[in-house]
């Protein structure tokens, strides 16, 4: 019982710590943020900070997995509402690189990430999304409706594309303008894909 009581106190930890550096990355930047004002501003202390993240890196990489996961998320959306398939493929493609128009996800996942923590094509969560394209295309290529390609590398170019446009778009001094030309640019990379019969 006590134990439940410890792991749910935990959880409730870590997730006020997630909130208060989620407000404070998208607010001040990674940068700017203080750990001393998001810890009071979580009612905790910076030693819950290091106990749970490590330090503000590590706080800030459990945050862009948690709002990656929603970019994940409302891209997987966006292709059921297509209709899966091809369509979806594209749907899905598009919904990610317009999450680069969110100024919480621009700021913490697009900007501040890729600068703390490195390259986001070796994120976890980015595999997540290599792992569900490659499903996607191996479903298409056994309709017939992609050309014979080795799936891995196309979902790799069709991913790295996708990230590509959206930290393109996050950093560009007029997202919405550079969001048209990325899509219409992803849309006509993607196509190339296509059987001829398709």
């Amino acid at each position: 019982m006590a134990t439940g009581r410890r792991a749910e106190k935990m959880r409730e930890t870590r997730e006020r710590l997630l909130a208060a550096a989620r407000r404070a990355f998208a607010e001040k930047g990674f940068a700017g943020a203080s750990m001393d004002e998001l810890t009071a501003e979580a009612g905790l202390t910076r030693g819950a900070l290091y106990h749970n993240f490590g330090d503000k890196s590590g706080l800030l990489a459990a945050v862009v997995e948690r709002l990656d996961g929603e970019m994940a998320a409302r891209a997987e959306a966006a292709a059921r509402r297509a209709g899966g398939g091809w369509a979806g493929l594209l749907a899905e493609g598009r919904a990610y690189i317009e999450t680069a128009l969110d100024p919480e996800i621009q700021r913490i996942v697009l900007l501040d990430g890729p600068a703390v923590l490195g390259d986001p094509s070796r994120w976890p969560s980015q595999n997540r999304c290599l792992q569900a394209t490659m499903a996607a295309l191996e479903a298409l290529a056994a309709e017939g409706a992609i050309k014979p390609v080795d799936v891995e590398a196309a979902a790799r170019l069709l991913n790295g594309a996708a990230l590509d446009a959206a930290l393109w778009v996050a950093a560009s001094d007029d997202p919405p303008a550079v969001l048209g030309k990325a899509l219409q640019a992803f849309e006509c990379l993607a196509s190339g894909l296509l059987a001829e019969a398709a």
